[in-house]
């Protein structure tokens, strides 16, 4: 089935549990739509979030815009946008994505822009651009919205320079809400090909989120980073912990991100690439320091590693949302 015709199916029975009638975002009725590269999530009339699985400019799939509960965009808009008064340093960082550096050698973290706008063209830097691989949108398994949450299933290869294929990963995206607070679930796994899949020990892997400019700690408009072990700003970089919550002024609201990490996800608790400057990464490949060693992992043809994250959008500090009991919930306790 065409996209185009899956997802105004979609849309269709999401409008029929809704009672066929415009709702608000109090309602919590999901709508999944088509955009010209990929869909977008709705409550009600409400943007959630855009999913972008065909953006000729990158060699990666991400959501973008991505909107907190008050309606405020909790992305940077940088590269696919120009706000004035945004940062616009490397241009792969973009809104909520997942890359790494190196499985079997190929690079999912930089894209062909990070060369070509200039940031880095020293000649080690132009031996990554060779290396560059590929996040390939194969399918949505299943896209389903209604009241509640709306589910959005994505399979995508991962191709080498080359062309052939590493890993495949089914990517389960759950979108919903609870205690004023927007969430998203993002389950990956990756399964080898028809070889040995290795993930490198690398600094610049993982899933990450931009936030906005403003939140930034660099900003010095507030901007603060806080983990489950009470280690903040710089001194959260490179650590393990259960959670970690950016938080900060987005126009004239205080507004956060969590990034919750579950006992089931790989190498739990996982290590932190949380920079003041605004990119905010959940890493389990990398050696990051001395104290939080990972190192490469393989998996054989047909094994699988997972990956378990929620994503939890709120209001004021990590403190007033409360942010160790929403993990309390997130790990069922």
């Amino acid at each position: 089935m065409k996209l185009t015709r899956r997802v105004m199916m979609v849309a269709a029975v999401a409008a029929a549990l809704c009672g066929g009638r415009a709702v608000t975002a109090q309602d919590a009725c999901y709508v999944i739509e088509n955009t010209p590269k990929g869909i977008a999530i709705k409550i009600g009339d409400q943007p959630f979030a855009e999913y972008v699985v065909n953006d000729p400019e990158t060699n990666k799939t991400y959501l973008w815009p991505v909107y907190g509960p008050t309606g405020k965009a909790m992305t940077r808009a940088f590269p696919m946008q120009d706000v004035e008064g945004e940062v616009k340093d490397h241009v792969h960082h973009r809104g909520i994505c997942f890359g790494q550096e190196g499985i079997n050698g190929s690079d999912t973290w930089a894209e062909r822009l990070t060369f070509d706008k200039g940031e880095k063209t020293t000649p080690a830097y132009q031996e990554r651009l060779k290396k560059l691989g590929k996040q390939q949108h194969r399918c949505f398994r299943e896209l389903t919205a209604g009241q509640g949450r709306a589910v959005v299933v994505s399979e995508l290869d991962y191709l080498n320079p080359d062309g052939s294929k590493s890993v495949t990963e089914v990517r389960t995206m759950i979108f919903h809400a609870a205690n004023g607070q927007r969430l998203i679930d993002f389950n990956q796994d990756f399964i080898a090909a028809d070889a040995d899949a290795t993930f490198e020990d690398k600094k610049d892997a993982g899933l990450s989120i931009r936030v906005p400019t403003t939140m930034s700690v660099d900003s010095k408009k507030g901007g603060k980073i806080i983990n489950s072990e009470g280690l903040t700003d710089a001194a959260a970089w490179g650590k393990k912990a259960k959670w970690c919550d950016y938080y900060g002024p987005v126009g004239d609201e205080q507004l956060g991100v969590a990034i919750l990490n579950h006992p089931s996800s790989f190498r739990h608790p996982t290590t932190w690439h949380v920079r003041t400057y605004g990119l905010f990464t959940a890493n389990p490949f990398g050696t990051l320091d001395k104290e939080t060693p990972n190192g490469p992992h393989t998996i054989k043809p047909g094994e699988k590693l997972q990956l378990r994250h929620r994503f939890v959008l709120h209001k004021g500090t990590a403190e007033e949302a409360q942010i160790e009991a929403a993990y309390q919930r997130y790990v069922g306790k």
